[in-house]
């Protein structure tokens, strides 16, 4: 009896063993790198073109600014002599007045562009893990982890390389867009 007691244990024991050796293997750890969906996502370069666009125009405002504040501080500096005290010290409030309105503009010129910036490029991100979300679930995947070279995995197989697969179907989906 003792003996049929402990060929059950072990065969039960190799059983479970076998049952969790298998289950580790069915619930592979994948990884993607989140740097080279980023760059490789032609929808990235399409959001990223816009936003430089949009920038472009704002900065070369602020430029335009610039260059005739400076021909006014050059007018100012040619024909100086011709002026009054009252009118040299007028001149100068008026100047340095818009040269102060022009830092303004200028800072909430960089300001706007640092938040398109940041949208424009939380938009991609958002595509990016709505669609890793579905392609994890639809490939049976229990977690997908995203490498982005800030050492967050630190070491994975290259068999466990989601990347080129999703950038793949997801470049596939917006082109179908």
């Amino acid at each position: 009896m003792k003996k049929i007691t402990l060929i059950i244990a072990v065969l039960a024991l190799i059983t479970s063993l076998a049952t969790f050796f298998y289950s580790q293997d069915n619930s592979k750890l994948v990884y993607v790198d989140v740097n080279k969906l980023l760059d490789g996502y032609k929808r990235t370069k399409v959001v990223r073109a816009e936003f430089e666009k949009k920038a472009k125009v704002l900065r070369a405002n602020v430029d335009s600014l610039v260059t005739d504040w400076q021909k006014e501080l050059k007018l100012y500096e040619k024909e100086r002599s011709k002026y009054s005290k009252k009118e040299l010290k007028l001149k100068q409030e008026l100047l340095g007045n818009k040269q102060q309105q022009i830092n303004n503009y200028q800072q909430a010129v960089q300001k706007q562009v640092q938040e398109e910036d940041k949208k424009a490029t939380q938009t991609v991100i958002n595509d990016i893990n709505d669609f890793v979300t579905e392609y994890g679930k639809e490939k049976g995947y229990k977690i997908i982890f995203g490498a982005s070279g800030a050492g967050n995995i630190m070491y994975a197989d290259k068999s466990a390389d989601l990347t080129e697969k999703v950038l793949e179907k997801l470049n596939s989906g917006f082109e179908g867009k």
